[in-house]
């Protein structure tokens, strides 16, 4: 539950989702679940040159199971609440 409570912290900023295929894409957040699922508004493919295809998508719904990694904004990231909440859950408070 940890990451699912930071990333509803994060709904409204940019980020980027790269997937296990290796496709990146960027967007506005605007949900996430339990799983992790995201909604992406306002979405841009990294490298458009190799997923063309994917240009007139806006609007996506990611499983959280195909999500390698994500890229938070910089400004997004409080190392201190992150770990606050960490030793928390490691208690099991």
């Amino acid at each position: 539950m940890l990451f699912y409570s930071y990333f509803k912290t994060l709904v409204g900023k940019q980020i980027t989702v790269e997937l296990k295929n290796d496709l990146a894409i960027s967007g506005t957040l605007m949900s996430v679940d339990q799983y992790l699922n995201i909604k992406l508004e306002n979405t841009k493919v990294v490298d458009e040159d190799r997923y063309p295809h994917m240009r007139s998508v806006r609007n996506c719904f990611i499983r959280g199971s195909v999500v390698r990694y994500v890229q938070l904004p910089p400004e997004a990231v409080d190392v201190d609440i992150l770990h606050d909440a960490t030793r928390r859950e490691a208690r099991g408070s």
